[in-house]
């Protein structure tokens, strides 16, 4: 197998994994009422809960979805802060390891993946041939 497949593999893996995570994120901070009672014991308004939750899909979207590479730094830069705030506030109310645990590791997961996103970048892999007007039949006003 190539290099380039095995990045290909490593990205895809980390990748989906840490938006199933992120998405189940999402998904308890605006279903479930103990996750909005974490974010209270955290010192966080209840609105921050929902805005982060947005984003969180958001974010997932744009590393899933064909998209800009510099979009794509954006969506990994805001997951880091996310988690390393996450991590922060629970150190700083004195939280143990099984209330932060899940942050450190959603980290990592997010490290890889934007770890094998950058070895894809550089290899050519992620980038497409075209530019997007390019690749779609009719969008740059040519004809099919």
């Amino acid at each position: 197998m190539k290099q380039a497949t095995y990045v290909s593999v490593g990205f895809w893996l980390a990748t989906s994994l840490f938006a199933l995570q992120m998405g189940f994120t999402a998904y308890a901070q605006l279903s479930l009422s103990q996750v909005a009672e974490a974010f209270e014991h955290l010192g966080f308004p209840d609105y921050f809960r929902i805005e982060l939750s947005w984003l969180k899909l958001a974010g997932i979207a744009v590393l899933l979805a064909p998209a800009p590479a510099r979009l794509k730094e954006w969506a990994y830069a805001g997951f880091a802060i996310t988690l390393g705030s996450a991590l922060y506030a629970h150190l700083s109310v004195g939280d143990g390891a099984a209330k932060w645990g899940w942050a450190a590791g959603t980290a990592v997961l997010g490290a890889l993946s934007y770890f094998f996103f950058r070895k894809r970048d550089s290899k050519g892999v992620a980038a497409p041939s075209k530019p997007l007007a390019e690749r779609i039949p009719g969008a740059s006003g040519q004809a099919a």
